[in-house]
C-alpha cells in the first residue's frame, strides 16, 4: 500500500511540475516572440547544416569557413526563389490594369444578381461599398504603421536568423555541454542519443523536402500553362511554398490564380481546372512524391499536427505554424527515448497499422 501510495504522489508530483512549466512557458514564448522566432528559425537551419560543416571540417576546411560555406548555399537558394517570385509579380503587375477591366463586367454581374435574388439595389450596394471605403481610409494611417511595423519585424528577422545559426554552428560543444548539465551524467548517453537522431531526421527530412517542393513547383506550373493561365510559374512554386503550412497554406495560395482564371477566361471550367491542377499535384504529392523523396518522415499523427498549428498560429502567427511542427517532431524523438514519456509518446506518434 505504501508503495503504492509512493508512486501516485510521484505520478502527481510529475503533473503538477508539468502544468506549472506549462504556465510559466506559454506567456514567456508569447511575449518573447521577437526572439524566439529568429532563435528557433536559426536552430533549425544550424541543424540542417550541420552534417555540412561537419563534413567540411572532416576535410580540413576551418570552422568558421564552413559555417561561412553552408549559410552562403541557403542564401543562394533563397534568392534564386526569390528572385524568380519577383520576376514573376512584377509581370503580374503590370497586367493588372487589365485584369482590373476585365472584373469590371463580373461585379456588375454581381450587383445585378444580389438585387433580383436578394432584393438588394446597386444604389444600396455601391453606398455599403462607399461607407467601407470611408472606413478603410479612416483606418489607413493604423494599416501604414502595422505594415511598416511587421516589414521591420520580417527584415530583422531576416538579419538575426543566420547570426543565431552561425552562433549555434560555432559553439555546438558549449550548448551540448549546457544541455549535459541539465539531463545529469546517468542521461548524458540518452541525450546523445536524441541529438543524433535529430540531426539526422531534420537533415534528410529538410533536404527531401526542398526537393519536393521543387518538384510540386514545376508540376503546378505545367499544369497551369497547360490551362494558359497567365503568371503560371509564380502561381505555380507560389501555392508549392505555401504547403509549408499544412493544410491551410495550399488553399490560401489556390484562391488567387483561381480568382485570375476566372477573370482572364471565358469559361467557369477554367476555374475548375486549376482546383484539378492543385488537387491532382498534391495527391500525386502525398501519395506519391513525399514518401519516395523524402527519406526519413516525422511519423507524427494528424491530430497532433493539427493541434500544433493551431497553437503555432495562436502564439506565434505564421512562423508559429511552421516551426511547432518540427518541435512536434522533436518532441516526439524524446519521448521515443524516455519511457517515463510514453503517455505523450502515444498521442503525438503515428500509430499506423495499429487500430483496434
Amino acid at each position: 500500500q505504501s508503495c503504492y501510495m509512493e508512486k501516485q504522489a510521484i505520478q502527481n508530483s510529475r503533473i503538477i511540475n508539468g502544468l506549472l512549466i506549462a504556465a510559466v512557458a506559454l506567456p514567456l514564448l508569447y511575449f518573447g516572440k521577437t526572439l524566439f522566432i529568429p532563435l528557433f528559425y536559426g536552430l533549425f537551419i544550424a541543424i540542417v547544416l550541420y552534417p555540412i560543416c561537419r563534413w567540411l571540417e572532416k576535410k580540413g576546411v576551418p570552422r568558421s569557413l564552413a559555417i561561412t560555406a553552408g549559410l552562403l548555399l541557403v542564401l543562394l537558394l533563397f534568392a534564386g526563389l526569390v528572385s524568380l517570385l519577383v520576376i514573376q509579380f512584377n509581370a503580374f503587375l503590370q497586367d493588372l490594369p487589365e485584369l482590373k477591366a476585365k472584373l469590371q463586367p463580373a461585379i456588375s454581374n454581381l450587383q445585378h444578381w444580389l438585387e433580383n435574388n436578394f432584393n438588394i439595389s446597386i444604389a444600396s450596394q455601391e453606398r455599403w461599398w462607399a461607407d467601407e471605403s470611408d472606413q478603410l481610409s479612416g483606418k489607413a494611417p493604423g494599416l501604414i504603421t502595422g505594415i511598416f511595423s511587421q516589414t521591420a519585424s520580417g527584415l530583422f528577422t531576416l538579419f538575426i536568423t543566420p547570426v543565431f545559426a552561425a552562433l549555434f554552428l560555432y559553439n555546438r560543444k558549449d550548448f551540448v555541454r549546457f544541455l549535459e548539465k541539465i539531463v545529469g551524467a546517468e542521461n548524458k548517453q540518452r541525450l546523445q542519443q536524441v541529438l543524433g537522431q535529430t540531426i539526422l531526421t531534420y537533415f534528410h527530412f529538410i533536404k527531401g523536402m526542398v526537393f519536393v517542393y521543387l518538384i510540386v513547383g514545376v508540376l503546378n506550373s505545367i499544369g497551369l500553362l497547360a490551362l494558359g493561365i497567365r503568371h503560371a510559374i509564380l502561381f505555380g512554386f507560389l501555392t508549392a511554398i505555401m504547403t509549408i503550412i499544412p493544410y491551410l497554406g495550399i488553399i490560401i495560395s489556390a484562391l488567387l490564380p483561381i480568382t485570375i482564371a476566372w477573370i482572364t477566361k471565358d469559361s467557369v471550367w477554367y476555374p475548375i481546372g486549376v482546383v484539378g491542377v492543385f488537387v491532382f499535384v498534391q495527391y500525386l504529392e502525398a501519395n506519391v512524391i513525399f514518401p519516395r523523396v523524402v527519406a526519413t518522415q516525422l511519423n507524427i499523427s494528424t491530430w497532433a499536427t493539427l493541434v500544433a498549428i493551431i497553437a503555432g498560429g495562436i502564439l506565434w502567427g505564421v512562423s508559429g505554424m511552421i516551426l511547432f511542427i518540427p518541435f512536434l517532431g522533436m518532441l516526439k524523438l524524446v519521448t521515443d527515448n524516455v519511457p517515463e514519456w510514453e503517455a505523450v509518446n502515444i498521442l503525438i506518434r503515428r500509430n499506423e497499422g495499429k487500430k483496434r
